[in-house]
């Protein structure tokens, strides 16, 4: 590149340094700037330094200075600081529906957010564990085209699987198209699910994304509007043990006092709690799943279904 073009582009160079290689423990010295310039083609002298730190706090870069034996620069504030980064990370790393390349595709771009001295640390992070991660790699292409679906009002179409002992994938609806009207996207348990309005069926369902393939966006409108004038969906979300499809139904448990705070963390602090001496009775809206009925189950004698009795009489068949 010709020299002239590379002294157009000390700016953006002076930025990429601040933004690269200085945090409040790294300030960088004004020879290290011109060293760090003319490493790129670019000559600068010190008074022009001075005026260029002017113009990228004019820009909005937070850039201080700290006294000494020579004067060091740093960027005090980015847009994510490195706790924040940390935080993004290891939601990557932990994340099941993502697969190990995308892990490590994300985690680099958030690792470019940070200076080159917190990086390593960010990059360790993906080793952290070995959780079962998700090998499908349209994930990220299929939550795009939810999150379309609902801000162009309009429906998306896919095909539906479960997987068999055998480990094949077992096709719903005989391998036929699914067509929902997307409203929302919940997580839940390390999953993304799609909550939605099933045009076949006409009823609220929600899906598993990462067993969705196919996954179009639709020239139908969205359907299922008056369901969802009304629709809570964290209620919803509470209800579904394990995003276990069903009715809601208003379920009565007697439950040891120790278990209060597990039960308060559950079903949120709002919960209405009647006392009554060594346990407490609780009536909150759940889908009776399996995965709830093993719920109740984990807690032994300490838990107790009064209510309603078929609910009850499920746990019983289960012990």
């Amino acid at each position: 590149m010709p020299r002239l073009s590379n002294q157009k582009l000390k700016l953006a160079y002076l930025q990429q340094i601040f933004l690269n290689q200085t945090d409040k423990n790294h300030p960088i010295t004004t020879k290290q700037i011109i060293d760090a310039l003319a490493a790129k083609g670019v000559s600068a002298e010190r008074k022009s330094i001075y005026d260029d730190i002017e113009a990228l706090r004019i820009l909005g870069m937070d850039i201080q200075a700290i006294k000494g034996k020579s004067t060091g620069y740093y960027l005090a504030n980015r847009d994510f600081d490195i706790s924040e980064l940390k935080l993004l990370t290891d939601a990557v790393a932990a994340s099941k529906i993502i697969s190990e390349s995308q892990s490590q595709r994300l985690i680099k771009k958030l690792a470019s957010l940070a200076c080159l001295h917190d990086r390593a640390s960010l990059n360790r992070r993906v080793f952290v564990s070995n959780r079962s991660k998700n090998t499908d790699n349209d994930i990220l292409k299929a939550v795009d085209l939810i999150h379309q679906g609902i801000e162009k009002d309009l429906s998306v179409k896919f095909k539906y699987f479960s997987w068999t002992p055998q480990k094949t994938k077992e096709y719903r609806r005989d391998g036929r198209f699914y067509s929902v009207s997307p409203w929302a996207l919940v997580w839940d348990d390390s999953c993304y699910y799609l909550v939605g309005y099933d045009n076949d069926l006409c009823q609220i369902r929600h899906f598993r994304v990462d067993k969705m393939e196919k996954i179009i966006l639709s020239s139908l409108p969205r359907q299922g509007k008056q369901e969802f004038k009304n629709f809570d969906i964290d209620a919803y979300s509470d209800a579904a043990f394990g995003m276990f499809g069903g009715k809601p139904q208003r379920v009565t448990m007697r439950c040891a006092n120790r278990l209060a705070n597990i039960m308060l963390d559950r079903f949120g602090k709002d919960t209405v709690i009647l006392c009554d001496g060594d346990s407490f009775r609780i009536t909150v809206n759940v889908i009776p799943s399996p995965v709830f009925l093993g719920w109740v189950l984990s807690f032994g004698n300490e838990v107790e279904i009064l209510s309603p009795a078929e609910v009850a009489e499920s746990v019983k068949a289960l012990k």
